[in-house]
């Protein structure tokens, strides 16, 4: 017995043991390399015993066998004569058990890192040449093999822990309880997965680990100043070197810690208190089937095994667990993925992965298991065969099948082992060449590939109608491009393909990411609820995504989108059962960021979306005013009343917005639909401001105050990240000083600091972000005047000392808020100075001047600058406020505050030739058009290099033009013929 794992008894050296009936056959009496080494060995006197034994010809016969068919075996021969004397005459059970018990006694006495790598290294050539040679002749049968290798492995492990925490005691790192013994009661615990946790290590195979630590067992041994996860990982990387690295001897064994929780967001070795969570609150069933193998090999045995058995209530579920099935078989899909592993065949055929093949009977055991392992603890045995045994025992299967599936396993586990052997290759793929092919028969006993090829079909056939009889009931989720899963440790090859096809251009990241969502990184998906909803609508939301024009771009969105979210729950459902508001979701995630980032703060925003009212009508002023007024009154105070005009305000900017991307509104529907949302939202700030004012300082008597809007917000044309050009006026009664509370204020003061409170409350940011940015520098006097102005002084200012900027950004000034006699006076102050007669040629001056000025300062040959690029929004508005100031004196109809209306005002009133009307008009849409949809789905500057295609093709649209290059042509021609215009106009 080779530590419990074996069932066979020793008896005799290995020589005497080979099977006279050869398991490999050669081609010839001779292989050259043979012939060589046996010509060495008779000029060597010192190997005469080598050279006896390489003059019985069954001896020779078998390593000319070995040597045809493995250059990995024959070269290992060469190297070292006297390993394979060694080998040849040993009693190889014995010989196994010597090799690790004098590893382990070699390394607790060597203190170099580097001896050790060459200690661990030279073990292992001995053991892959014992049992290779073992293997091929019929020493060991096939699950020998697999527990002596998985035996050298545990000893392997076991040794390097030992050595690495005494480097560490060395160190003053780390103190034992016992010195001889530095992994008892240290915590640090190697947990062994798959074929080596199951005893069933394939010849060249890489192992699977996980490594955790017990926190509060190992800073009993950990030093005062050494923290404890630290510690460990970068003991953890020491072991992965001494196992993996490749060095001029070799390696011992790949290793691979992918399997270890979410490992795509965790280190290399974990805590038990991190893993225990995970498992039970994450833990899928790809990982409760994997975790059946587990074993504890290394380091804290004792500590390792209780924390798999804390694990058993995630494993081993008391119902039957039918729904597992489904994800096991997703697993298996996996394997289905590389070219050729659709059909059963023999050259190219993957004997481990293919149809038929080792993993499909792997399956079918553990998901028995999975089934009916809570109930039955005699069925959660680690290992294949003796699981079927027991599967056959219980009459969960009939003993035909366990037969058949038994002597399935033994037949293709040595049919891998031949594969590896022949290179040392991590590999389960037949050669495709016919004569490599032949080689490989010969290699494994047969007289040709017809022998081999019929015995090998008749065995891939009857796993494959086992297994496929196990799930014929499941369906798959296979959508138009192909079946897509993300199960599993490793990425599934033809689960990258379809994704590829579907316009992803990092298939990798998609597939990390979904795995991501599954380990419940986010609180959106931490249920188990929330996985299973995401589970139904993930293939419908990953073909959405794909269907945008920048897929990558989506995803990466909805990615950072539910970082947001708290729960998924209700998402996931709302979108698995509303196609078109998936469609929607995915539009928005692959080219709106802006919005995107609003819809994770107001989930609410979902319902709106779905209601087809949404996208059938903008809200008018009184349905907005009903809205606000709702809002602001849930808050209790005044700074909650904030909040609730913050959530009002992102909401229905949110809403403006996806009505401009599905197209159901133009730009300056849009337009118009912003600025009346910010009208009404600082009408009614202002409101609460007054009423917050009055407790501490009463009002003016006979006062009154109203907001005039300039610029976007002034002429109806503000887009998703406009700020708000406001001015104050007031006014009172001639004879009042002061206002009337407890502590009161002169009336300028009153209204001052009106002023900066409703600056701030339209402003200032808080828990629910920020409403607007303010901008109130087109006030009389500029940044030097006081922030409120009183109707008298706004008069007198712009009849007698503004300029001709001011006045210029006075045709885009519109009255917000105020009592109407208070508006009304106001609207009189702006049209009187608009109306008065202009001197041309210094209008024409002061406009060239200034666009020349500004251009100096901000100019831009960029063409996505759309508003200081010369031709730009800024030289259209010149053209058009200066065109309303000269011509305003003789018809007053030429003012209107939105520049197309102004435009096409001016036009009406044959100001405006109709030649120069068809160059500024559809000039003044195409920027609005194209600015309101980069504002709504882009955070900054847009830079067409870093822009996403989706992107491009959106504004592209939003332009009117087929694609994104002709889009650029567009505007370079219309930024040309409107500075053109502009030299020819003001004048």
């Amino acid at each position: 017995m080779i530590d419990g794992c074996s069932e066979k008894n020793e008896a005799g050296v290995l020589w005497q043991r080979i099977d006279t009936a050869p398991k490999v056959k050669v081609d010839g009496e001779w292989c050259a390399a043979v012939q060589s080494f046996h010509s060495q060995a008779a000029n060597d006197p010192v190997r005469s015993d080598l050279q006896a034994l390489l003059n019985k010809p069954d001896v020779l016969r078998f390593l000319a066998g070995v040597g045809e068919g493995s250059n990995f075996l024959m070269n290992l021969m060469c190297a070292d004569p006297d390993r394979l004397t060694r080998v040849l005459k040993c009693v190889p059970e014995s010989h196994l058990q010597k090799m690790c018990s004098t590893l382990e006694r070699t390394l607790s006495q060597t203190t170099e890192f580097s001896d050790a790598m060459r200690l661990l290294r030279d073990f292992k050539t001995e053991v892959a040449l014992l049992v290779g040679l073992c293997d091929l002749g019929g020493v060991f049968d096939v699950m020998t093999v697999t527990s002596a290798l998985s035996d050298a492995c545990d000893a392997a492990l076991r040794s390097s822990v030992e050595f690495l925490l005494r480097m560490e005691a060395a160190k003053g790192r780390w103190t034992s309880e016992i010195p001889d013994q530095p992994a008892h009661a240290s915590g640090y615990i190697v947990i062994a997965m798959g074929k080596y946790g199951a005893c069933e290590l394939n010849y060249s195979s890489d192992i699977d680990l996980i490594i955790f630590f017990d926190r509060d067992i190992a800073e009993r041994s950990l030093s005062q100043d050494v923290e404890v996860q630290p510690f460990f990982v970068r003991l953890t990387r020491d072991l992965v070197r001494l196992m993996d690295e490749r060095t001029h001897d070799g390696y011992v064994f790949r290793t691979d810690l992918r399997l270890r929780p979410d490992a795509g967001a965790t280190q290399i070795a974990l805590s038990t208190q991190a893993g225990l969570a995970y498992y039970e609150s994450f833990g899928q069933n790809w990982e409760r089937a994997a975790m059946i193998k587990a074993r504890a090999v290394a380091g804290d045995i004792v500590a390792g095994e209780a924390f798999l058995d804390c694990l058993l209530p995630f494993i081993w579920r008391k119902y039957l667990d039918y729904a597992a099935i489904a994800d096991i078989h997703a697993m298996k899909r996996q394997i289905n993925a590389f070219r050729g592993f659709g059909h059963i065949g023999v050259g190219g055929h993957n004997i481990k992965l293919g149809p038929g093949g080792i993993r499909e009977i792997e399956f079918f055991v553990q998901t028995q298991q999975l089934i009916a392992g809570g109930r039955q603890p005699d069925l959660r045995d680690r290992r294949t065969l003796s699981t079927l045994n027991d599967l056959a025992a219980s009459g969960w299967i009939a003993q035909e099948v366990h037969t058949q599936l038994a002597d399935a396993y033994r037949y293709l586990r040595s049919i891998e082992h031949r594969i590896q052997m022949v290179g040392d290759e991590q590999s389960q793929t037949l050669p495709t060449d016919p004569d490599r092919l032949a080689a490989f028969a010969r290699f494994c006993g047969y007289d040709g590939t017809d022998a081999f090829s019929e015995e090998l079909l008749s065995v891939l056939e009857a796993v494959q109608g086992h297994y496929t009889r196990l799930f014929e009931d499941v369906p798959e989720a296979v959508g138009r491009h192909g079946a897509l899963v993300f199960v599993g440790s490793d990425d599934d090859p033809t689960t990258l393909e379809v994704l590829k096809r579907m316009g992803f251009s990092s298939p990798a990241r998609v597939t990390e990411t979904v795995r991501g969502w599954h380990s419940g990184r986010y609180p959106a998906v931490r249920s188990e609820r929330s996985r299973e909803r995401l589970t139904d609508v993930q293939p419908a939301l990953i073909e959405a995504l794909s269907q945008t024009a920048d897929p990558d771009g989506a995803l990466s969105s909805f990615d950072r989108f539910l970082t947001d979210l708290p729960t998924g729950i209700q998402l996931f459902a709302l979108l698995s059962a509303n196609p078109a508001l998936l469609r929607l979701v995915a539009d928005i995630m692959g080219t709106a960021p802006r919005l995107a980032h609003i819809l994770s703060r107001r989930r609410r925003l979902l319902d709106a979306v779905i209601d087809p009212r949404t996208f059938e009508t903008l809200p008018n002023g009184r349905e907005l005013d009903a809205l606000i007024a709702f809002e602001l009154g849930r808050g209790e105070d005044f700074q909650e009343k904030l909040d609730r005009a913050r959530v009002v305000g992102s909401e229905q900017s949110f809403l403006i917005g996806i009505r401009v991307l599905s197209g159901a509104i133009n730009a300056a529907q849009a337009g118009g639909a912003y600025g009346a949302l910010a009208e009404r939202l600082i009408d009614s700030l202002l409101g609460i401001v007054i009423d917050e004012l009055a407790n501490t300082h009463g009002i003016v008597p006979g006062g009154e105050v109203a907001v005039v809007a300039m610029g976007k917000l002034g002429g109806s044309e503000m887009t998703a990240a406009s700020d708000v050009d406001l001015i104050l006026v007031y006014d009172h009664p001639d004879g009042v000083t002061s206002s009337t509370g407890l502590k009161p204020l002169a009336p300028s003061q009153y209204y001052a600091r009106l002023t900066q409170r409703l600056i701030s409350a339209v402003s200032a940011p808080t828990a629910e972000g920020q409403l607007y940015e303010v901008d109130m520098r087109l006030r009389p006097s500029g940044q030097q005047g006081p922030v409120a102005t009183r109707l008298s002084s706004f008069k007198r200012y712009q009849a007698e000392e503004a300029w001709t900027w001011e006045h210029l950004a006075l045709t885009r000034a519109r009255v917000i808020s105020g009592p109407p006699a208070l508006v009304a006076a106001i609207n009189e102050a702006i049209t009187g100075p608009l109306t008065a007669r202009r001197d041309r040629s210094k209008i024409a001056r002061d406009v060239c001047e200034m666009r020349e000025r500004i251009y100096r300062e901000k100019g831009t040959t960029d063409i996505w600058d759309l508003k200081n690029v010369r031709g730009g929004m800024v030289d259209l508005e010149f053209m058009t406020q200066y065109l309303q100031l000269i011509h305003a004196a003789e018809d007053r109809s030429v003012l209107h505050t939105n520049t197309i209306d102004a435009l096409e005002g001016l036009q009406a009133c044959g100001v405006l030739s109709a030649s120069d009307a068809d160059i500024m008009i559809p000039a003044a849409k195409l920027y609005q058009n194209v600015l309101q949809v980069l504002r709504i789905c882009t955070l900054g500057s847009f830079v067409p290099g870093g822009a996403s295609v989706g992107l491009k093709a959106l504004v592209a649209r939003a332009g009117g033009q087929p694609d994104f290059q002709a889009l650029e042509v567009a505007l370079q021609d219309t930024a040309q013929r409107v500075s053109e215009r502009f030299d020819a106009i003001v004048r």
